[in-house]
């Protein structure tokens, strides 16, 4: 169970952060119904808490002054924040508006100041929180160390804590204007079901995988790869130095290109080809059963 409150007496304490809400389709595969306007949360403590009476006390009356919630939300609603040896602690209502409990995973969760500018971003594993019953709240406590903070300036009251909301959609194609002009639909059927069944990329992880290779007439080797972003923002890309290697680990081909307004949009795939020219290809006849392409340092094409 978390200190919470540690440093305060009970009239000390106040309501300083703001309430920040998403649809519950965000978390959710299937749509829940709910024809009420406003809906009303419970408190619930996690049933493995021993809270004592007086802090049991401060969240009943906290969340009894909650504003209510629209059918279908999910919702972060700050308590107070509190510095820790360079860590903040965050103390928040975690809020369900669905007619039904909910189980959360693993999130990327945004800290904000008054102006909506982020001091602070994380992962966390909300499977801890356990079953949040249906229109309720559950206090918890978020800790952001000194790694995960852009500021040190601890807000007074305005701040907010908000669901990363690109980092909750499902990892998706994203096709350059070009390609979805030239490449016929069933084949962008079949890349959108291909990047559908690849392992989803870790958060702000960022790679390159291999798709096609061969040999064109003229000897040159044009390749197609994927760049895959598990980051939350797009990365531009201007130069790309990639070595090719076959099955038997042999260098295929090394070269650098440059690229001109080339973005791989957050948390997406984008295939794009490359062709390197004969007098940089380092391998006749390779074994193309398996190959990657790896960055290699410095090179320009």
């Amino acid at each position: 169970m978390f200190p919470f409150f540690k440093k305060k007496q009970v009239d000390e304490i106040k309501k300083t952060g703001r309430e920040s809400s998403v649809s519950s389709e965000e978390f959710l595969d299937q749509q829940v119904e709910d024809q009420e306007q406003e809906i009303e949360t419970a408190l619930s403590i996690h049933p493995n808490w021993n809270l004592p009476k007086e802090q049991e006390y401060v969240f009943r009356f906290l969340n009894n002054d909650l504003q209510p919630l629209k059918p279908n939300q999910i919702s972060l609603s700050g308590v107070e924040l509190e510095q820790d040896n360079g860590s903040l602690q965050v103390t928040a209502f975690v809020r369900n508006s669905i007619a039904k409990p909910i189980r959360l995973e693993k999130v990327e969760l945004l800290l904000l100041n008054a102006d909506k500018d982020v001091i602070g971003r994380k992962e966390f594993d909300l499977s801890e929180l356990g079953e949040i019953p249906a229109k309720s709240s559950r206090p918890w406590m978020f800790v952001f160390e000194q790694g995960t903070l852009a500021s040190q300036d601890m807000p007074s009251e305005g701040w907010s804590l908000a669901f990363n909301v690109s980092s909750m959609q499902p990892h998706r194609l994203d096709l350059a204007e070009a390609w979805k002009e030239s490449l016929p639909e069933e084949e962008q059927n079949k890349l959108a079901e291909l990047v559908k069944t690849l392992p989803k990329p870790k958060s702000k992880e960022f790679n390159i995988m291999g798709l096609q290779a061969k040999f064109l007439e003229n000897g040159n080797l044009n390749i197609t790869v994927l760049f895959r972003n598990g980051n939350h923002k797009g990365i531009q890309i201007q130069q790309l130095p990639l070595e090719v290697y076959d099955a038997n680990q042999d260098v295929v081909a090394r070269g650098a290109f440059k690229l001109e307004d080339f973005e791989v949009k957050a948390n997406t795939t984008k295939p794009w080809s490359l062709i390197y020219p004969k007098e940089m290809i380092l391998k006749e006849n390779p074994d193309f059963s398996k190959w990657i392409v790896k960055p290699f340092q410095g090179g320009t094409k």
